[in-house]
């Protein structure tokens, strides 16, 4: 392992692009873009005869002496602005890739905005196809690139593809497309499987969604540049999206809004991991062989695709050992790598400045420049994993992720409230679980109502901590810093009076007493003093306890085992820091809330079915972390 560290006052956040955010449409002054590109749509034709609607942004100074790469986003967000003179305020994934010169391609999806087709939300991927009919996401990636690289002018035969979020997704699921000219892949904030991640996590359902579904649920009928899907959701005056939602009830009372969204009827009719979800998942289908140069990105606080980019780099690295595979993870939320801000913030806790010009100048343009620029062989200069060490505050390397240097180590839930490396009280810990009165996931209830949750990921946490249905275990004052580095484990002894429940785990950062607040922080009445600082989360239901498939009931009073991944970590805890668990059952309306009472779909459970229960939380329960080696003090 190699692990060395970049000061984090030279780095930077991006605000970057939320779900469902298009490109900004050009100013009246003339924009870089404008004077440097130029700009022809155009409608491609796929193998079944579907008709994608193209952007396609050429250097001006092209031509048969100087030949471009192209870069490619296919996108269900809209590709505006449309039109052959308007010009998006920026090409390509930064401002430093567009000044270096590349043809950028843009791409509705089929079935969305101003192409062809029927919308699917993440197209099931079809392994053996046996005519052109059968089409899926690799299929389209593999024909508009096919397509390009003989129509194109100038161009030098090789493609990159990249895009953030469900972009993200067309990325990582065009590298299936085996195209010869796909040379590098970037999906950034990809989904890779909906039910557990984005909408779902471990099948637990986020009505903090909820909100979504017209972007996702409403089919076009005819090629468009308008949004189509406004006013088919949710319309109320409420600000508070915590109480609107326990005011809403059930969730089957959502069908007054969305009886005919198409996405909400199907997500409500498949509560468990059966073949419509198992057949829209990515990772099943990489196998050995994966062709393109693949970087994978993420950011340690995304609130919406966090499990995605880690999924999808293990899993290409367990399938195709031989593929150029990296990963990088920055200290970002959702797709805020791809903007400046110059203070990197996330929630109260300040990381440095400019980061996302770091990652953008010497990581992502270095990727793409290697493989459609250079040589393409896979000395690129980078290593196998950039990663923040969100507790240090700055960026490490590895040569392999997790870490081989890493160790195991069990951190016990103590009865008496202690995390210890050894079983300290063995005794039981019971608290009430009231469905009609849940645990918010946040403090900040301007967020409830919003497309998606952000800030919750690195919150202050003792609002929950100090009530009495959140269980609170931590360690004495680390006398040394530790680096927690690899997978997180969750591994619950737990019972109830009920037949089901939903057991969150949160990994928590204890600030010291004399922590000073930063000058950037956005709510000057959090004090950073004895701040509790999320680092992880997970939610499971212990219906999926044993099989995502085949939900079972609790039995009541019986000591049961719930185990849970609450994804990676790169943190430091340091020295005067302690290291705090937190264990509830509600965390509302991030996951909606478990009627507690086993129902064979809780999509369509009535509001008699939701009732307390007491809850047990036994002391030989822990969790198995990864912690790596001190870092050798520099000489």
């Amino acid at each position: 392992m190699k692990r060395f560290a970049i000061v984090a006052g030279l780095l930077a956040l991006s605000s970057g692009p939320l779900l469902a955010q298009a490109p900004a449409a050009v100013p009246a002054a003339a924009t870089y873009a404008q004077a440097h590109y130029t700009k022809q749509e155009v409608y491609v034709a796929m193998r079944d005869g579907t008709q994608l609607f193209t952007a396609i942004y050429t250097p001006k100074d092209a031509g048969a002496g100087k030949k471009y790469p192209i870069m490619m986003q296919r996108t269900c967000y809209s590709v505006a602005p449309y039109g052959p003179t308007r010009f998006p305020a920026r090409l390509g994934p930064s401002e430093t890739m567009m000044k270096q010169g590349y043809i950028f391609v843009y791409q509705d999806v089929r079935g969305r905005w101003k192409s062809q087709g029927t919308w699917t939300n993440m197209t099931p991927v079809i392994d053996k196809k046996k005519g052109k009919k059968d089409v899926d996401e690799g299929s389209d990636t593999y024909d508009t690139i096919d397509w390009l690289v003989k129509k194109v002018a100038s161009n030098n035969g090789r493609v990159g593809q990249w895009g953030i979020s469900y972009p993200g997704f067309y990325t990582a699921a065009g590298i299936l497309s085996n195209h010869p000219a796909l040379k590098a892949s970037s999906p950034q904030a990809p989904v890779s499987d909906f039910f557990f991640d984005d909408f779902h996590h471990n099948g637990a359902f986020l009505e903090s969604y909820i909100f979504t579904f017209p972007v996702f649920g409403v089919q076009k009928t005819d090629t468009t540049s308008k949004a189509w899907y406004t006013g088919q959701g949710i319309t109320t005056p409420a600000k508070d999206g915590y109480q609107f939602l326990l005011d809403l009830g059930a969730l089957k009372n959502a069908d007054q809004y969305y009886g005919k969204n198409f996405f909400w009827q199907e997500t409500i009719d498949h509560p468990n991991y059966d073949e419509f979800w198992q057949k829209r998942a990515l990772t099943p289908h990489y196998t050995a062989g994966v062709k393109p140069a693949v970087m994978t990105v993420g950011g340690w606080f995304d609130a919406e695709d966090l499990r995605g980019p880690l999924a999808i780099y293990k899993t290409i690295e367990k399938k195709s050992p031989g593929t150029y595979n990296t990963l990088v993870m920055g200290p970002f939320g959702h797709g805020r790598w791809s903007r400046e801000t110059g203070h990197t913030m996330h929630s109260n806790v300040y990381f440095g400045d400019s980061i996302a010009t770091f990652y953008q100048k010497n990581i992502e343009a270095k990727f793409f420049a290697h493989f459609l620029k250079g040589n393409g062989d896979k000395n690129s200069g980078l290593p196998e994993a950039y990663l923040y060490d969100t507790g240090k505050k700055q960026w490490d390397t590895f040569a392999q992720w997790p870490a081989p240097t890493a160790t195991h180590q069990k951190l016990y839930l103590s009865a008496d409230g202690k995390l210890d490396k050894q079983p300290g009280a063995p005794g039981p810990v019971t608290f009430v679980s009231d469905p009609l009165k849940p645990v918010p996931y946040t403090e900040d209830l301007t967020t409830t109502m919003g497309f998606t949750p952000h800030n919750y990921m690195s919150e202050d946490q003792r609002f929950a901590g100090r009530r009495p249905d959140v269980l609170v275990y931590q360690t004495d004052v680390l006398a040394d810093d530790v680096t927690l580095g690899g997978e997180i484990m969750a591994n619950l002894k737990v019972a109830t009076s009920g037949t089901d429940a939903d057991w969150v785990v949160k990994l928590i950062d204890v600030y010291p007493a004399d922590e000073p607040n930063n000058a950037y922080m956005p709510n000057k009445n959090i004090l950073l003093s004895n701040y509790w600082q999320m680092v992880r989360s997970e939610v499971m239901p212990a219906r999926f306890r044993n099989s995502f498939e085949k939900p079972e009931a609790m039995v009541a009073g019986q000591k049961t085992a719930v185990d849970l991944h609450l994804q990676d970590v790169l943190h430091t805890f340091k020295k005067g820091h302690r290291i705090m668990v937190q264990v509830q059952s509600t965390w509302f309306p991030f996951i909606a809330r478990n009627p507690q009472t086993f129902v064979p779909n809780p999509y369509k459970a009535t509001d008699s079915d939701y009732v307390k229960a007491t809850h047990t939380v036994y002391g030989d329960s822990y969790l198995d972390v990864e912690v790596l080696p001190a870092t050798p003090p520099a000489q």
